[in-house]
């Protein structure tokens, strides 16, 4: 039998025929298989910061962890859903459709985003901003929104009011005493404190006036020379609505325009006439039937007190060794009864140790009195300037504050200004230059809304309701938990506070 060989020329044609028809086993579906759709794993918010000041926001967004590792913003359109893990809006909001979250009132809650069954979340801690602070001698004590006072520094008089004489460098609750309304204000003396507490009722106007500290002037108004570590009420009347605390006495304004005093009355800053120290309010003026006198504006100093009335007219009282009083004289005794100064009109009266200073109803500063380290501002030191001075040709002044020995004041721009002693670092200018003669801007925020000049050391509000404080802290009166002086401004937060 003959073999037979293919040639492969033939065998060519013969696997062409297969492979069209499908042969060799091979699969007749070329296509790409559909990867399988990621899976969402995790959600995380980011929001700015979880301190968030009551009536204030932060926007939170919320980015998605998928399960091929990718990750992506998470949208309302995209099926995610905001709300508050208590469900309830108590302590805080989130808006549906943004994630904004609003302070509502102080206290905790936790924020949740959820998509596809999956949830994130963030809580978030409301506090009560700052809304107050006034600079006392070698103390401070601030107003929160929450109607809560708190304190710091020198203690050994019970002016913290927090029942006890320890000194304190960060703030600590002011005792209530016997009183359950908020705080609406506050002044604080060289050693002891007044603060008004809401009035009761809707239709209450004004409150209740307490006071706390240092007694031995009768400045408390308690009828007695007691100091007292927790605040106590100053008689029964609920129609106070301004208060402020100099040295040893205090003024304070009630809803009908009538100004009352008491505590020391040596140098006649009582106003009522007499230089007998008071225990318990009088009327500034006396209470001749003829005193009708409506006050719109007043402050305490060192031994004297200075007044507005409703027609924008300036009155002084007490003493005037160093001119502080503005009446083109200066030394010789007390003055007890108000006198009106010139002729000019204001808005504004700030009452230092032995200096003045106000501002026009036009806008222009002035000040008269002591100006040993030039705290006139007047471009000089040195002597005493016993009638209102104009300090610059500016016309743009909105806030003042007359200390110990230097000044604070605030432009309607915001910007800070200061001028005076400076020893200290009470100026805040970080320079450590001593007795700055003319006003000098510190720093270039513009955002100032509250300035208070104490003994030594200064405290004021920006428009964030943050509270900042500088210059003597020997009795930790800056409340930075330090008992270091600081020449610049230092930020005292309240997000840790009960």
């Amino acid at each position: 039998m003959k073999n037979f060989k293919f040639s492969s020329l033939l065998l060519v044609p013969l696997f062409a025929v297969l492979a069209a028809c499908g042969g060799g086993g091979g699969s007749s579906n070329n296509s790409t298989p559909t990867p399988a759709t990621p899976t969402l794993k995790s959600i995380a918010i980011t929001i700015s910061s979880t301190t968030i000041p009551v009536t204030t926001f932060q926007d939170a967004t919320a980015t998605g962890t998928y399960s091929d590792g990718s990750t992506k913003p998470l949208t309302v359109a995209g099926g995610l859903a905001w709300a508050t893990k208590s469900g309830s809006s108590a302590v805080a909001t989130v808006a549906t459709a943004t994630g904004r979250v609003t302070g509502i009132a102080v206290g905790s809650e936790t924020i949740t985003a959820t998509q596809d069954n999956v949830v994130g979340s963030v809580t978030i801690t409301v506090t009560a901003p700052w809304t107050q602070v006034s600079a006392g001698g070698f103390q401070t004590i601030a107003r929160r929104a929450d109607g809560k006072l708190y304190a710091w520094g020198q203690n050994n008089w019970g002016q913290l009011g927090d029942n006890s004489n320890l000194g304190r460098t960060t703030p600590v609750a002011v005792n209530n005493g016997a009183g359950t309304t908020a705080w609406k204000q506050v002044a604080v003396g060289d050693q002891f404190a007044v603060g008004i507490r809401a009035g009761t009722g809707a239709t209450s106007t004004g409150g209740t006036l307490w006071a706390w500290g240092l007694n031995n002037n009768g400045q408390l108004g308690q009828k007695n020379l007691i100091n007292s570590s927790v605040p106590k009420q100053i008689g029964t009347d609920a129609t106070w609505v301004s208060v402020s605390a100099g040295k040893y006495h205090v003024l304070a304004l009630k809803a009908d325009g009538t100004l009352w005093a008491w505590g020391r009355n040596s140098e006649g800053q009582l106003g009522d006439t007499t230089t007998l120290g008071r225990q318990e309010p009088v009327k500034v003026g006396g209470t001749d039937k003829t005193n009708i006198a409506t006050w719109i504006a007043f402050a305490a100093g060192g031994t004297h007190s200075m007044g507005i009335q409703k027609d924008g007219t300036l009155w002084t009282w007490g003493d005037n060794t160093n001119g502080q009083l503005g009446n083109a004289t200066s030394g010789g005794a007390g003055v007890s009864t108000p006198v009106k100064i010139g002729t000019g009109t204001y808005n504004l009266v700030s009452a230092g140790a032995n200096h003045s200073m106000a501002i026009g109803t036009n806008g222009t500063l002035w000040g008269w009195g002591a100006n040993s380290n030039g705290q006139l501002g007047n471009n000089t030191t040195g002597g005493t300037v016993n009638a209102p001075r104009q300090i610059s040709p500016d016309t743009d002044w909105n806030l003042v504050s007359a200390g110990g020995l230097h000044t604070l004041a605030v432009r309607k721009d915001g910007t800070l200004w200061a001028w005076g002693a400076n020893a200290d670092g009470q100026l805040g200018d970080g320079s450590g230059t001593d007795d700055v003669i003319s006003p000098r801007q510190i720093g270039l925020d513009r955002t100032w809304v509250s300035v208070s000049a104490g003994d030594g050391h200064s405290a004021g509000l920006k428009a964030d309701n943050s509270l900042w404080t500088w210059g003597r802290n020997a009795d930790g009166q800056l409340g930075n938990g330090k008992m270091v002086n600081s020449s610049i401004p230092v930020n005292i937060p309240n997000s840790t506070l009960n």
